[in-house]
């Protein structure tokens, strides 16, 4: 893999995030400008929200709004996905998670991977979960189970779809909870997990609201099932060029209908 030209992580931080399938960067993601421009973004996007529209479920903003590329696109973020997945990108999804203060929904213990896992080969996504608002114990910041990222797919079970963002957790003897590791963020600090690590977060019960942005990315050579996606899926070339003969979407556009269908047909979030 050539070097990344502007890394901004180390080796023993490319080293522990393949390791433990997560990293915790504690840096300014974004300029403190850039950071104050993506916040004004979503809360104008919030604002807009159709009244009853839970704002945890804000899947693909970018398909509605074009401008977030300004963010999706932006070398702070590439540069970190870069010393992991090589200089040639895609962007597969993005989401904003917002969590309002007292009535946030819970997240199940899910594995990203499990809702993607015929989307695409391989299966190597990172996530950067960026911080909007402050993210804590107190107002349901993600959990981790280090190294689950080895597993495979967890076998899924019910769960109560008005209290959970999801209406599926990976069942108790599949998981360790005892292991959770809780990811505290401030505001412009970020984490990044492989798309099969195992997370969850609590309900926010605080005054505070809980507000994410995950940008998820993979390598260009990675191969993706138009057949199985193509109706509700697009990936953009965000640096470099193509190595798999995938298609891309255009930045420039909007995809409003295919914004609709997924809310309509998939899984908030994946």
């Amino acid at each position: 893999m050539p070097p990344t030209l502007n890394p901004r992580l180390s080796a023993e931080q490319v080293a522990e995030y393949q390791r433990e399938g997560y990293l915790v960067y504690r840096e300014p993601v974004f300029s403190p400008a850039k950071f104050a421009g993506l916040k004004a973004c979503f809360e104008e996007i919030l604002a807009d929200l159709p009244e009853g529209f839970s704002p945890e479920a804000m899947d693909v903003p970018h398909f509605s709004f074009p401008r977030l590329y300004e963010w999706l696109f932006d070398d702070e973020v590439l540069d970190l996905v870069e010393p992991i997945l090589g200089e040639d990108i895609a962007l597969f999804s993005s989401h904003f998670i917002s969590k309002p203060g007292y009535t946030g929904k819970r997240v199940p213990w899910h594995e990203d991977s499990a809702y993607w896992r015929d989307y695409m080969e391989p299966m190597q996504v990172v996530t950067v979960w960026l911080a909007t608002d402050p993210s804590t114990r107190e107002n349901g910041c993600m959990q981790v189970i280090p190294r689950t990222q080895f597993n495979g797919y967890s076998t899924y079970e019910p769960v109560d779809h008005e209290t959970n963002v999801f209406s599926t957790e990976i069942i108790r003897p599949q998981r360790d909870d005892s292991r959770a590791v809780a990811i505290e963020l401030q505001p412009n600090q970020a984490s990044l997990h492989d798309g099969k690590l195992q997370h969850y977060s609590e309900a926010n019960t605080s005054p505070l609201r809980r507000c994410g942005y995950t940008m998820r990315y993979i390598s260009t050579r990675t191969r993706i099932n138009e057949a199985k996606i193509g109706s509700f899926q697009k990936i953009f070339l965000a640096r470099g060029r193509d190595h798999a003969g995938n298609s891309y979407g255009d930045p420039t556009q909007t995809y409003m209908e295919m914004a609709r269908t997924r809310t309509k047909h998939i899984r908030s979030g994946h």
